[in-house]
Formats: C-alpha cells, sequence, structure tokens
C-alpha cells in the first residue's frame, strides 16, 4: 500500500515517447563536435557537462549498496571516455586556431595554475601520475582479478543454489533470482575489466594529446603567428595545460568511482555509513591513536592541531563508550523487566524450542541490519514439514548477556540440548573431500555434523570456491544446527495437542477412516507413541493414512507400541528404500550372521508388559564393537557414507536399540522393508568372535 501511495515521477509524455532516440541522438552529436568548430560559449557549456556527470558518478557510487546496483557503470564508463576525448579534439581546434579556448579553459590555466606556467605544468603532472600510476593501474589490476575469481567461482556459486533448491531452502523462484544475479555479476565484472582498460587508455591519450598541443602551440606561434618564444609559450601552454586540467580532473574523478565500485562489496549500508560504522566501531582504537598523538607533542610539530586532535579522540571514544553502555543497559532490563501485563503463570510453561544468541550475533537476527536467520528459520521449519512430516513450533529467539558475544545456545522445553560458536563477518568453509589447496583460515568443528573447517573472511570466498570448498554463511550454520537439531528430537517435539492436530488434518481428507479408528481402536495416545518411535529413526510420517491404517488392522490383536511400529514401517517400506538408496541407485549394507540373529533372538523374552532384552551387557557390548568394526571398515569404500545394517524383522528393533547411542547414523532395516525394484549390494557381514 505504501508503494502504491507514493508519489511517481512526472516525466513530459514527449520524453517518454521518444526517449529511446536520446542515446543516437548524443552519440551522433559527438561525432558533429569533432567535425564542426563550435563556439567557446557551447565548449564551456559541455566542459562543465564533463566535470558535473563525473561528480554525480562519483556520488552514486558511495551512496549504491553493492556494485550490482549500478550495473550500467561499464558502459557509463566507456561513454564518459570517449566524451572526454571528444572535447579533447574540439578544444585542440580552438586553441591552435583561436589562441582561446572558452572561460572554462581559460580559468583552469591561470586560477589552478595561480598564473605560474611552471606551477600548472607541475600540478598536471602530479593529476596525470596519480591517475595513471595509482588509480588506473589499481583499478584495472582488482578489475582483472575480481573476474577471474568471478567467473571461476561460477560453478560453485550454481551448486549452491541447486543445493538450497533441493533441500528446499528456496523455491524455484528464489533460485532462479539468485542464478541470475550470479549471471549478472559475472558479466558485471568481465564488463568491467574491458572498462578499465579504456580509463587506462584515456590517461595516455591525455599525456599525448597535451604534449601535441604544446608542440602545435609553438609552431603556430612562432611560424604563422610569428610571436615571440616568450609570447607563444604563455599563450599556447597556458592554455593546452587548462585544457589538460580540464580533462584530467573529471578523468581522475570517475577513475575513483572505478576504482571504488570494484572494490566495494554487496553490503546494506551505503559506503558513508559502512565506513563510518567500522571506523568507530572499536573505541580503543581512538584511545591508542590519542596517547600516541600525545607522543608526537614531544616533538617540534605544531602543539595546537595536536592537542584539537588528541581532544576529539577521546571525546569520540567516550560517547562511543557510553552509547555501548547503554545500549547494553537497555537490553538487559528489557529482558530481565516483566511487562505490566505479564502474568506469573506464563513462566510455568517452557517454549519448546528456544534460540539464545551473545549479543555479537544480534546482527545475524535483525533485519535492519541485513540479518537472514529469521528468514532462514522460517524456510528450516518447511523443509523439515516436507521431509518428516510434522510442523516444527514456533522457536523463541532471544538475546542472552551471559552467552560469549558470537556464542548461541540451543533449548529444549528450556533445557539446553545443543550450543556453538560463529563468527559474524566471516564464512564457514568446509572441505567436502575435493579441495585442491589449503586456504587460510580460523581452524574451528562444524557444529551440526562435527566436521573440521575454517571461518574465512568474506574477500576469501571466491578464492575458497576456487579450491572446491564449500562456503556457507553464519545464519546458514546456525540454522543447519537447528535443522539437524530438531530431527534429532523430532520425537520430543511430537507432543499430544500435536499429534490431534495431524489427526484433524487427516480427517479432512479421510474422515472415514479417522471415525472408524480413533478412538474405538486406537486412542490418540497409542498413535502418538508410534509416530515417536518413526521419528526417533527419522522415519517420516507424512503419509499418516498408510500408518494408521496399517496399525489399526494390528491393533485388535497387540497394543504393543514396538510391533505396532514395525508394521508400520513395513507399509512404509518404499519411502524408506527411497531413503537410504545411494547415487547408483543401489542399497548399500551389510548383515549380521545368522548365528548372531539366533543369538539375538534367543535373548528376547515377551512378557504381559512388553518385549524385552535379556542378554547380558558384556554380550550386548561385543556385539556392539563387531557391528561398529564391519561399518568402520566399510564406510570408506563408500564416499564416507555409512551401509545399511540388513537383519530379520523380529529382532530389528533391539539391535537398533543397542546400536543407536554410539552409532546413530546406521540405519537397521529388515529384511522384508526391502520391496521390489531396489537392488542389495551387500559388503560384509557382522560375526561375532569368540573372545581370546
Amino acid at each position: 500500500m505504501a508503494l502504491a501511495s507514493m508519489p511517481k515521477l512526472k516525466v513530459p509524455g514527449f520524453v517518454l515517447k521518444y526517449h529511446g532516440l536520446l542515446l543516437p541522438a548524443v552519440v551522433l552529436s559527438l561525432i558533429l563536435v569533432i567535425l564542426i568548430p563550435l563556439p567557446t560559449s557551447i565548449m564551456d557549456l559541455l566542459l562543465l557537462i564533463n566535470i558535473t556527470l563525473s561528480g554525480i558518478v562519483l556520488l552514486t557510487v558511495m551512496y549504491m549498496r553493492g556494485p550490482l546496483d549500478f550495473s550500467s557503470f561499464p558502459s557509463l564508463l566507456l561513454g564518459l571516455t570517449l566524451y572526454r576525448l571528444v572535447l579533447n579534439t574540439a578544444t585542440t581546434r580552438l586553441i591552435l586556431t583561436n589562441a582561446d579556448a572558452g572561460q572554462v579553459i581559460t580559468t583552469f590555466g591561470g586560477f589552478v595554475a595561480g598564473g605560474s606556467l611552471t606551477v600548472g605544468i607541475i600540478i598536471f603532472a602530479i593529476i596525470v601520475v596519480i591517475q595513471f600510476v595509482v588509480i588506473t593501474k589499481g583499478a584495472t589490476r582488482i578489475a582483472e582479478v575480481a573476474a577471474r575469481f568471478t567467473l571461476d567461482g561460477m560453478p560453485g556459486k550454481q551448486m549452491a543454489v541447486d543445493a538450497d533448491l533441493n533441500a528446499g531452502i528456496i523455491t524455484d523462484v528464489e533460485a532462479k533470482e539468485r542464478r541470475a544475479e550470479i549471471t549478472r555479476e559475472a558479466d558485471f565484472y568481465g564488463a568491467m575489466d574491458g572498462a578499465s582498460k579504456f580509463v587506462r587508455g584515456d590517461a595516455i591519450a591525455g599525456i599525448v594529446i597535451t604534449l601535441i598541443n604544446i608542440l602545435g602551440g609553438i609552431y603556430v606561434g612562432l611560424v604563422e603567428l610569428g610571436l615571440p618564444i616568450g609570447e607563444t609559450l604563455r599563450r599556447f601552454t597556458i592554455l593546452t595545460i587548462g585544457d589538460g586540467l580540464v580533462s584530467q580532473i573529471p578523468a581522475f574523478i570517475v577513475s575513483t568511482a572505478a576504482a571504488m565500485i570494484v572494490t566495494r562489496s554487496a553490503e546494506k549500508k551505503s559506503l558513508g555509513e559502512e565506513l563510518l560504522g567500522q571506523l568507530t566501531g572499536q573505541p580503543i582504537a581512538l584511545v591508542l591513536t590519542g596517547v600516541f598523538l600525545m607522543v608526537l607533542t614531544l616533538t617540534p610539530l605544531p602543539k595546537t592541531p595536536l592537542i584539537l586532535l588528541i581532544v576529539s579522540c577521546y571525546a569520540m571514544a567516550h560517547l562511543l563508550t557510553q552509547h555501548r553502555s547503554a545500549v547494553a543497559a537497555h537490553a538487559a532490563a528489557a529482558k530481565s523487566r516483566p511487562a505490566a501485563s505479564e502474568r506469573i503463570e506464563q513462566h510455568l510453561s517452557p517454549d519448546p524450542m528456544e534460540l539464545d544468541v551473545g549479543y555479537g550475533l544480534i546482527g545475524l537476527v535483525d533485519r535492519k541490519q541485513g540479518g537472514d536467520l529469521l528468514d532462514r528459520i522460517t524456510n528450516m521449519r518447511r523443509q523439515v514439514a516436507e521431509e518428516l512430516g510434522i510442523v516444527v513450533p514456533p522457536i523463541r529467539i532471544r538475546d542472552d548477556i551471559q552467552l560469549q558475544p558470537n556464542w548461541f545456545q540451543v533449548k529444549l522445553k528450556g533445557l539446553a540440548v545443543g550450543e556453538g560458536e560463529v563468527m559474524p563477518g566471516h564464512l564457514l568453509a568446509m572441505d567436502p573431500g575435493t579441495v585442491s589447496e589449503r586456504i587460510h583460515g580460523i581452524e574451528t568443528t562444524e557444529p551440526a555434523f562435527g566436521l573440521p573447517a575454517l571461518w574465512i573472511d568474506e574477500s576469501q570466498r571466491h578464492e575458497a570456491e576456487h579450491r572446491n570448498y564449500t562456503v556457507v554463511e553464519p545464519s546458514s550454520v546456525i540454522a543447519t544446527y537447528l535443522t539437524e537439531l530438531i530431527k534429532r528430537h523430532a520425537d520430543e517435539l511430537l507432543t499430544r495437542q500435536e499429534v490431534n492436530r495431524l489427526i484433524d488434518h487427516l480427517r479432512e481428507r479421510a474422515g472415514r477412516l479417522v471415525e472408524e479408528v480413533i478412538p474405538d481402536v486406537l486412542k490418540p495416545g497409542e498413535i502418538q507413541r508410534v509416530l515417536q518411535m518413526l521419528l526417533r529413526e527419522r522415519v517420516p510420517i507424512r503419509d499418516l493414512e498408510s500408518i494408521i491404517e496399517t496399525i489399526a488392522d494390528v491393533a485388535p490383536r497387540t497394543k504393543d507400541p514396538e510391533i505396532l511400529t514395525e508394521y508400520a514401517r513395513h507399509a512404509l517400506a518404499r519411502a524408506l528404500c527411497h531413503r537410504h538408496k545411494s547415487d547408483d541407485g543401489r542399497i548399500h549394507c551389510i548383515a549380521l550372521d545368522p548365528s548372531l540373529e539366533e543369538l539375538i533372538g534367543k535373548g528376547l523374552e515377551r512378557t504381559e508388559h512388553g518385549t524385552i532384552l535379556t542378554l547380558p551387557p558384556a554380550l550386548q557390548t561385543r556385539i556392539v564393537n563387531a557391528i561398529r568394526a564391519q561399518v568402520e571398515e566399510v564406510t570408506p569404500t563408500l564416499g564416507g557414507r555409512p551401509p545399511v545394517l540388513l537383519c530379520p524383522p523380529q529382532v530389528r528393533p533391539w539391535v537398533r536399540r543397542m546400536i543407536e547411542t554410539q552409532m546413530p547414523s546406521v540405519a537397521v532395516l529388515s529384511y522384508n522393508e526391502v520391496i521390489r525394484g531396489f537392488e542389495v549390494e551387500s559388503h560384509g557381514m557382522v560375526i561375532l568372535k569368540d573372545e581370546a
């Protein structure tokens, strides 16, 4: 609504109708400027337009948020360069034919040079050296490197987009937008690489044109006009230097803008806000600078400006320190002080899930500061719903001043279940096993899977991706860790209320089934225990209709949740096979020795309260060690992915129970859960060896 109510820019109708002819008309006008001598008044206007456009370009670059916000800059840079060269040609004609190139050039030649030919030449030489040796050379090199790394990093970025799309983190529309942005970025830096060559050539052309004008002016003054050498040098050389200054100062400004745009990264703030915020972000730096200036007062340097700068540094450091303290105190007070309308009873029910963050991570949560963690958590909840079939309750996010600045902690029903550390302003680089060359960074451990990783600077992203590192944002690290914790504790999140909500949702499309089964055959609590057992092994419960149909047929004979769960797993056999098949379409597995299967089966004892395993703890430990040894032997041959453990359905849940604490990533399937159409490849057999 706000956008719709904004006033629109009023543009005359003829401008909108013929705006496509504007650029061709300008190009044709430039050709006419080369061919037709122009009055000095018009030349003054064109030269001032050149200076104005240069200033507009520089300020636009400073206020943009990222390089792609000014994607037309390479073309504009080329156009301004050609515009300056055309003006050089026109002013050269006026200087050599009339010894007068207008008031602008005369003013620059006289006022800027201070009326001295020597001063004018020196100023012109300094500007040319700065532009040619420093700015244009540096901008050209940066553009070359940026273009190379951008092009080299395109495959990795495209793969990252595809991975996020496959994981459900982004939609098809978002994936298309990201791919288009990657292409635009590559096109931009490639174009900047080429356009920077024109800037460098413009600097060289300015030097050559100036020398030609000086020599040509001396010839015209001495030979054609018969002027004395002193008068010739004063008239023509001053005009030539003025012409060079009028041309090189706008070129200097545009070259600076080109250097700024290729060195900028995508930020949520303009360059001025970003620099000011970062320069004043550490009050201790201002204090130490003040100490250094105090030492300088012992030298013969002028005392008044030094004292003024010392007072300014300490005053600014004091103000920044007070501001930080006030912000921290306000946050602590807001957290500890209950609202007037808050009820004590609200503290009796802990939140299902909480995410506490240190104050250093607030920027990842705050959208005003460019944080995207909230959006990632929303996508993560949608991804878990699609994978497991449960709706993750809203996750309450709090800032906790008791945590270290860059630490976060995840709580389940008020109790901590995981924590980790991330570094804002850095990226996490992980080695997927294909890294060609190591990169320098701060060693750490990825919290979700415990993989070794490195924290690298954001400027190293292209280099890391080029070396085949998997590079992720700090907010993505937290979201991935949250996803793994939710999958690990999904059975605890499935409350009775959530089960009733799932049943109500099923009633909308299978009302007759719900009426037939619930509550006469199965109560919601019995269904909840079966669903929790499935989630404990990360079995999706999206197909709730098939689960309830299957266990309802068995429920009249037994209400044992373990038996009901095994029947439910059999109904979900196709989903299980799809879940555990490898990229080659096969299920890679290991099996139990028949004698070991028989041993475990004899240790099962069925009572009126259910089935229990009566094997001695020492024997269970030997079995677990034998399974672990076989898994560790086979896993490297499968590219680091553990094999599936196959066993008879009678002992499957008990084998899983024995290994779940030490090998949670090893899936245990029964023989009847492998359906037709899936090829099984066995890589070994677990044999229980006799003790020495």
